[in-house]
This record gives C-alpha cells, structure tokens and sequence, in this order.
C-alpha cells in the first residue's frame, strides 16, 4: 500500500493518468455497505423498490440539477446496488473528433480513442491529451488529495451523501459502502452493450456479481 501523510492507504483501482473531470462517459456501480439489500427486491424479474430505493431512484434524477455539464442515461437500482452511466460534457472541443495518444490503459491497451463526438453517448476526450511520463503520477496524487469540482468523484460523493441523510432524516438505517466502481466507456458499442447489461440487470439478478454479501 502507498504512504500518504505518513499513513497507509489502500492504492485507488482508477487511472491514474485520467483526470475524471475529462469528457467522457462513465459507467457507474454504487453498493451499499456489506451489500445489505436496502433498496428492496426482485420480484418477477422486476425491480420493487424499498422507501431508500425510492429516495436513491429519485435523488439520481436530481444529479442534472446540482451538477453542471451532466448528461444521464440508463440506471437501475437493484437491491444492493445501483448502476449508472452518466456523462461529463466539462470542455467544449474545436474539433468533431480528437485523439489522445500513449494513453496506459492499466485494463486495456485498445483505448478507442478516435471516435466522434456526434453523439452525447459517444466518448468525449479531454480537450489536452494526458501526458504518460511524469504527469501520470500527479493527476493520481493531485484526485487523491483533491477530488475537484463538478468530477465523476464529487458527483457520486455529493449523490451518495444526499441519499444518506434523506434515509437517516427519515428514521431508516443505511449505509453505502465507501467505494464506487467505475468504467470509461470507450466508444458506441461499448456504449451499447453496457446499456443493454444495466436495463436487463433485473432479469439476470439471479446471476448478478453484485448479489452476495461481502
């Protein structure tokens, strides 16, 4: 583990040579703690939710309203979790299309990055390219000590506190668990796929990765 302010820290599981206030869609999953069932059940291969999966369905929504730049798109709250894919649309870019060059995707080396912005869903590449020498170490550094404005980490901070205190304000027990998974989608067909894997999560609970607690 990495040392920071003399004190051990789990090493984060994000690129570290990816600032995640960067245009770009992202793929959101958010577990509650110990992946208690808070948000209710699956009934019938539909989802039925619990007075906290109403508050964490409808507080999604309002993520348009407090955050600027946003884009939402598909979402479902399962009994223990949620997904989501949420858009960042930060820079305005000259050009229809750009590349970023020598990026070290630590799950992938076929980063798709050409590909246009026509499309909101489409990925949309920061408008100055990462750098992998020595700057890949100081957006890491700098996201662990400041997490910034209007980035996927406030966002998913400021959605999850907000659920929180409504539940607690409400008299219910809930808590989420500290950590959120997230994934760059790469182009439109990874854009579609991982659509498709969130609408049909309901249907597939029995075999969800998500469904035993830890």
């Amino acid at each position: 583990m990495d040392k920071f302010k003399n004190k051990y820290r789990i090493q984060s599981t994000r690129l570290q040579n990816w600032d995640y206030g960067w245009n770009a869609g992202y793929f959101v999953t958010i577990c509650t703690a110990n992946r208690q069932c808070y948000f209710g059940e699956i009934q019938n291969n539909k989802m039925v939710l619990s007075n906290i999966g109403v508050i964490a369905d409808i507080l999604w929504f309002e993520i348009e309203n407090h955050a600027q730049n946003v884009e939402l798109d598909a979402f479902v709250v399962m009994p223990n979790h949620i997904h989501g894919i949420i858009v960042l649309n930060n820079f305005i870019l000259d050009d229809d299309k750009t590349k970023i060059d020598d990026v070290d995707d630590c799950e992938t080396n076929d980063f798709d990055t050409n590909v246009g912005t026509r499309h909101a869903l489409s990925l949309l590449q920061s408008p100055k390219p990462p750098q992998p020498t020595s700057s890949v170490q100081i957006i890491g550094q700098q996201r662990f000590q400041n997490q910034g404005k209007n980035t996927l980490s406030s966002i998913i901070g400021a959605y999850k506190s907000a659920v929180s205190k409504h539940a607690h304000r409400l008299g219910f027990d809930f808590a989420w668990q500290s950590r959120f998974h997230d994934h760059i989608i790469r182009n439109d067909a990874e854009y579609q796929r991982i659509k498709n894997y969130i609408i049909s999560n309901p249907e597939n609970w029995h075999k969800d990765t998500f469904k035993n607690k830890i």
